[in-house]
């Protein structure tokens, strides 16, 4: 296959887990036969300082040009404290969000058997723990009718039919590949929004006779996902929701640096890690770049070559095995492997197995 590569490596510490996901998506490339094409575009705080815009129109075509997306992290301190700054790198992801139709956000939840005790949580409650969180990525209050003023604003949490069965349909296909149990989260009990949420499952699943089918409001759905996450197999919701909960569920794991995500919709799908930018890391090399790593993995997936995923999951996993990690998952007195290091070593694993 010949893949032709946007890379947007971002903000903070984008550049440096960005190098890592580059190099190895080559070095499964170069394995398994495809070639691959890489052009680089400017996003985030970067792109504010040298265009004035978070998302270039520029960067805008890159990403048209190609397959898929790698995008790494956008977030700069200044913008974060100041909150009269009228352009944010934040406004860059959002913008390439709803440029490319990017309405289904995919992020996988699992545990790590040599890290489970870095989770917050009991062993007894996450070992084992596997689910997918379904987030609608392009509608609700982030991109709503907005008002701001000194003594009242408001964001308003808008949904049309349409957009709430295309990542329903996006959420059925997910659990009708894995254990066929969906959970709809929504406030049904409160929100108008979430009511139309919950008629559209309603009337949808007597399609999907094999998937179980349930409905949980979010903050039932919150406090199960900590005490008991081994009871979901997909979860979707809409936006805001989705944002709060998938950020929650990065815990279970131990580390937001080791889970990756998918973007996907009407144009060209994007594979990024959940985390941000940590610009106090910057230039450090400690950053981990596994869900960096991880996004490739999915990438491979998307296009159904699940050798080449494989090949990454194998790799990250004997790299966690044999201690191969940054600072803050290493065992007490560990090696330091920064990540250069880690990324070196699971490009040299590809390369060799």
């Amino acid at each position: 296959m010949n893949f032709k590569i946007a890379v947007l490596p971002g903000d903070g510490i984008g550049p440096e887990i960005s190098a890592q996901g580059v190099d190895v998506m080559s070095a499964v490339c170069e394995r398994f036969g495809h070639d691959v094409e890489y052009s680089y575009a400017l996003c985030g705080a970067d792109a504010i300082d040298r265009t004035g815009d978070p998302f270039p129109e520029e960067t805008f075509r890159t990403c048209l040009w190609a397959d898929a997306v790698l995008f790494s992290a956008v977030g700069d301190p200044r913008f974060d404290n100041d909150p009269t700054a009228k352009v944010r790198p934040e406004q860059g992801l959002l913008a390439m969000r709803k440029k490319l139709g990017l309405f289904a956000n995919i992020r996988p939840v699992e545990t790590f058997d040599c890290l489970i005790h870095m989770s917050p949580l009991r062993k007894e409650i996450i070992e084992g723990a596997d689910f997918v969180c379904i987030r609608e990525l392009t509608g609700g209050m982030y991109f709503g009718e907005k008002f701001e003023s000194d003594d009242r604003a408001y964001d308003t949490n808008a949904y049309t039919r349409t957009e709430i069965e295309r990542i329903l349909r996006v959420a059925y296909a997910y659990a009708g590949r894995r254990r066929k149990h969906l959970t709809v989260v929504d406030k049904a009990n409160v929100l108008a929004s979430s009511r139309l949420w919950r008629k559209m499952a309603q009337e949808m699943a007597p399609q999907y006779p094999d998937i179980t089918t349930d409905y949980m409001y979010v903050d039932n759905a919150a406090m199960r996902m900590i005490q008991d996450p081994r009871f979901f197999d997909v979860i979707v919701t809409e936006n805001t929701f989705g944002d709060i909960l998938t950020d929650e569920g990065s815990v279970i794991s131990g580390s937001m640096g080791l889970l990756p995500s998918a973007s996907t919709g009407e144009k060209t799908p994007v594979f990024e890690p959940i985390h941000g930018s940590w610009p106090q890391a910057k230039g450090k090399n400690i950053a981990n770049p596994i869900a960096q790593i991880l996004s490739v993995a999915m990438l491979f997936e998307h296009f159904c070559l699940t050798e080449e995923g494989a090949a990454i999951r194998q790799a990250v996993n004997a790299a966690l095995d044999a201690n191969v990690r940054t600072p803050e998952i290493q065992i007490p007195d560990g090696p330091f492997y920064g990540t250069r290091e880690v990324g070196a070593w699971i490009v040299d694993y590809i390369r060799n197995h």
